[in-house]
């Protein structure tokens, strides 16, 4: 009886070891997906629509819209870049408000010649300035997509594409795959294209309605952690009652002077730059000058994080390093006696996004506190959440 306890406890044991090595190794995997939550905006991300208007001899004609719905997070310029496998030997005949960056080896087609024969096509929109009758809807905008809380009537970008040697019916045609989405650069993670319901189109003078032949999406969703390797954006903080300035943390977003990799630090400008702000006290917001504001509210009930942005023509333009390297605000809180105190750093912020990414908030316990001897402070209005604000200054964008 004891060698069958001994050896069932010796095999339990093992069960358990392999058990805690699989858990292990399944969360390590699990780990990207994971990134890609924003726990802000659960909802957001980028859609791809393919409506497939048309058919022709050899294939299809198709509007693909780039839908960007995600709250705050926008594609700046040099704009998005949009890139996928064909499922057969498919060429793109034409294209309207796009281009193909390149055109691939066409060498077996004699007379007409495709705009692009690669298998695996890289698409970009076209510039502002891009003759009308290259042009549709939503198109040439250098790739540049607002965020749908920002602007929602640019928060779209289109463009029609010609494909041959495709199949030319609901059934015989062959979804593409692989797509990839850079905006501009990495971060953004695609799934497979999945057919959806027909899109509906409504006529201008809204009495008659048509609909696509065939409808296929493609979701894509952001994580700061594919991104980039580090931060482009850091909070310094000070107030009225410390005499202290907390600055940035050292090398936060890389080092000016890098030897290893000179050049790495870029000064860019930020056009239609927003803040995405966690604080405790939103929901006692009276006033906010110089910025548009929007409170969001992730989780139903609780109203702790705003989003901010700038005035059109006005300052919604951040430029670079400089004396006119900043913009700045003034927020006006109301006290809530239950819960307002200026210890411990409560009237700072929590969290901070600039243009969607996370920036490097200072340590805690780096917080301007009170001083020791100091009187609680009886004032009607918080104002040190101010302060953050003018520290847009820090912003730099790293190659």
């Amino acid at each position: 009886m004891e060698l069958i306890c001994s050896s069932m406890s010796r095999s339990i044991s093992k069960l358990t070891s392999c058990t805690i090595l699989f858990m292990f190794l399944l969360s390590c995997f699990s780990f990207t997906s994971t990134e890609a939550y924003d726990a802000l905006d659960p909802n957001g991300n980028i859609t791809i629509k393919w409506d497939v208007i048309s058919w022709t001899p050899d294939g299809y004609v198709a509007v693909v819209t780039i839908y960007n719905f995600q709250q705050y997070r926008h594609i700046q310029a040099p704009g998005w870049t949009l890139g996928w496998t064909w499922a057969k030997k498919e060429v793109i005949w034409s294209m309207m408000g796009s281009q193909t960056t390149e055109q691939g080896d066409c060498s077996r087609f004699k007379g007409n010649i495709p705009h692009c024969c690669k298998k695996d096509p890289t698409v970009v929109d076209l510039l502002p300035g891009t003759p009308y009758n290259q042009q549709i809807a939503n198109c040439c905008k250098g790739g540049v997509i607002n965020s749908w809380v920002q602007d929602p009537t640019n928060a779209a970008s289109s463009f029609q594409v010609s494909v041959g040697a495709a199949g030319t019916t609901n059934k015989t045609v062959k979804l593409p795959k692989n797509f990839t989405l850079k905006a501009p650069g990495p971060g953004y993670t695609c799934g497979p294209a999945k057919i959806v319901k027909p899109t509906k189109f409504t006529t201008a003078d809204q009495r008659r309605t048509t609909q696509a032949m065939m409808t296929w999406n493609v979701t894509c969703t952001y994580s700061q952690f594919l991104s980039q390797k580090t931060p482009t954006c850091c909070v310094s903080l000070s107030s009225f009652y410390n005499d202290t300035i907390v600055p940035c943390p050292t090398c936060t977003c890389g080092c000016q002077n890098n030897i290893t990799q000179p050049g790495s630090c870029v000064e860019m400008n930020y056009t239609q730059w927003n803040l995405v702000v966690q604080h405790p006290n939103f929901d006692n917001l009276t006033q906010i000058f110089s910025f548009n504001y929007k409170s969001l509210t992730p989780y139903a009930g609780l109203n702790d994080t705003a989003m901010l942005w700038g005035v059109k023509f006005y300052n919604d333009l951040l430029m670079e390093a400089g004396p006119l390297g900043n913009v700045q605000s003034e927020l006006l809180f109301r006290k809530d006696k239950s819960t307002f105190t200026f210890e411990k750093g409560w009237a700072f912020p929590r969290r901070i996004y600039f243009n969607g990414d996370n920036c490097v908030m200072p340590p805690p316990d780096a917080y301007p506190w009170l001083p020791n001897a100091s009187p609680r402070p009886m004032v009607s209005f918080l104002g040190p959440v101010v302060a953050f604000l003018a520290s847009l200054l820090f912003l730099f964008a790293w190659a």
